[in-house]
């Protein structure tokens, strides 16, 4: 059985956990832990990267594609 990874609570609210989210390329490749997302909707506090740079706060909005 594996081993429960812990995952790290969310700095901002003190109340949800930093959920890991992934994503995939231009050319299909994947990108592990793009960005990070608190779990409490309340708060909506992320981290993720675009492009080399990382950016943090920004709305998480709903893909449309």
């Amino acid at each position: 059985m594996e081993k429960a990874t812990e995952l790290p609570s969310c700095r901002k609210c003190k109340e949800g956990l930093l959920l890991p989210l992934s994503d995939y390329g231009r050319d299909g490749a994947p990108i592990t832990y793009k960005a990070w997302a608190c779990s409490n909707p309340d708060c909506g506090f992320n981290v993720r990267i675009d492009n080399g740079e990382l950016s943090y706060g920004r709305t998480i909005g709903t893909s449309h594609k």
